[in-house]
């Protein structure tokens, strides 16, 4: 017999703030953090997961997407 290995996968769109902070929002469920550094956000994303999830199992990947919106003047 096969073993076989659902991974969930959850989703955070990551922007940076004008201010140099973060904030995480989450494409499949309603999760949002935010955050001074990156390592903070990655902790505060765990958290909120957690939180989030608490009576029921956790997502086996969580991957944070960077989003950079840069302006650019015409030349």
């Amino acid at each position: 017999m096969e073993n076989v290995i659902s991974m969930s996968e959850i989703v955070f769109e990551v922007t940076q703030e004008a201010d140099g902070g973060f904030v995480a929002e989450c494409l499949n469920e309603s999760i949002f953090t935010q955050a001074d550094t990156w390592d903070e956000l990655r902790r505060n994303v765990q958290d909120a997961i957690s939180a989030f999830y608490f009576d029921r199992p956790h997502p086996s990947v969580v991957r944070l997407h960077l989003v950079r919106d840069e302006i650019l003047a015409a030349v």
